[in-house]
């Protein structure tokens, strides 16, 4: 019995010493008898050095992690103390356009592009409280929750930001919007306009030569031209059915549309540059030729505008990355300021006076019919329009 006493108190023991060499503190209690056990701060170890383990053990823990949060279609963004970011999650840096791995030691303002009284990450940290289910109405619209997590002296190492990305749930609100609001336009003044254009039509005969050119001139083309908008409005609005047919990538690009743009171009006294890859050749595109054709007109009458008084250049890149086509248009305008960058696809959103601002909404939508994306960046230097388009090799 005595040798069994022994090496209980031996196992014992042994348990002691792994428990005590755990840099952490911890309680625990055994379900089944009651008994509790808290382990204590290694004394051996000063707080210093704990600390410096506990942050590097965070630092580990943020690298395990990032594979993971990338996977994790919100927003997740770790800081520090200071707001310094030290995890940003892919879903993040491509909603918020920026490279991950760039954002890492900077701080949340620049992630963000806010104020810091807006940023609740920065909230959390200054407060010591967390947030849960908060929704955001600023520029990025969500839903934000965040939490703490503290050393083993309590102070607060990370704020660790969930933030549900909502701006796209918004913008398919704002086109089922843009449809209620397209069937009443439709209802209440088409066929007004329709009937008037009528009447005026049979008048022309039974008025005086000026009158009747006045008609020509100035009243049916308004009307035709308000009639225009109406239809312009419903393709944004309501799903359209695109005809699908096979097209020839590299001659879409290289003859269809390049011989429609050289004939603007010499209009407008402008440069268009290429460049094609050559893999296009082996690619077709499933889709409505003379849809795509006239998203690149709406973009080329916006550079022309965009160029004001000096010689317009543009520059047509296409080229493949990975499943898709992508194109590059892009202009040497005077580009499109920040503050109006995020509005630019709302139907009827436009800077210029003589404008419907429906172009880009319907230039979007067609490539959005075509299970493509369309973007734009600016700059004083001009307005880069990227359009990705899914293709087919050829077998």
């Amino acid at each position: 019995m005595s040798e069994e006493l022994e090496q209980l108190k031996q196992e014992l023991e042994l348990y002691k010493r792994i428990i005590n060499s755990l840099p952490v503190s911890f309680t625990y209690t055994d379900q089944q008898s009651g008994l509790s056990f808290r382990k204590k701060e290694n004394l051996d170890v000063d707080s210093s050095a704990q600390l410096e383990n506990f942050r590097v053990s965070m630092e580990f823990i943020e690298k395990q992690l990032k594979p993971i949060a990338d996977l994790i279609p919100h927003h997740i963004v770790f800081v520090n103390g200071a707001g310094i970011i030290t995890l940003c999650n892919s879903k993040a840096a491509s909603d918020l356009r920026v490279c991950a791995e760039d954002m890492i030691g900077k701080h949340i303002r620049e992630l963000l592009k806010l104020e810091d009284d807006k940023i609740l990450l920065l909230e959390t940290l200054k407060t010591n409280k967390t947030i849960t289910n908060r929704e955001v109405l600023d520029k990025n619209y969500g839903i934000m929750s965040t939490h703490i997590i503290v050393d083993s002296e309590g102070n607060l190492e990370r704020a660790i930001g969930l933030f549900l990305f909502l701006n796209e749930v918004k913008q398919a609100e704002k086109q089922a919007m843009a449809g209620r609001i397209a069937a009443g336009i439709a209802h209440e003044i088409r066929n007004p306009l329709t009937t008037v254009r009528g009447y005026l039509q049979l008048l022309q005969g039974r008025l005086d030569s000026e009158t009747a050119n006045l008609l020509n001139t100035l009243l049916i083309p308004e009307i035709d031209r308000a009639n225009k908008i109406i239809s312009d409005f419903l393709r944004i609005a309501k799903p359209s059915q695109t005809h699908i047919e096979e097209i020839e990538a590299h001659s879409f690009f290289t003859d269809y549309l390049a011989n429609f743009l050289s004939s603007e171009a010499l209009l407008h006294n402008a440069s268009i540059f290429y460049s094609i890859d050559p893999q296009l050749l082996n690619s077709r595109i499933l889709g409505d030729k003379d849809e795509l054709l006239q998203v690149f007109i709406n973009l080329y009458r916006n550079s022309v505008q965009a160029a004001e008084n000096k010689p317009l250049q543009t520059r047509i890149s296409i080229e493949i990355k990975g499943d898709n086509i992508s194109i590059s248009f892009s202009d040497n305008g005077k580009g499109i300021p920040a503050s109006e960058l995020q509005y630019i696809f709302d139907p009827f959103y436009s800077t210029k006076d003589e404008g419907t601002g429906l172009g880009l909404s319907i230039s979007r939508k067609i490539i959005e019919n075509h299970k493509g994306s369309m973007s734009v960046a600016s700059s004083e230097k001009g307005t880069t329009f990227l359009i990705e388009l899914p293709y087919v090799k050829k077998p």
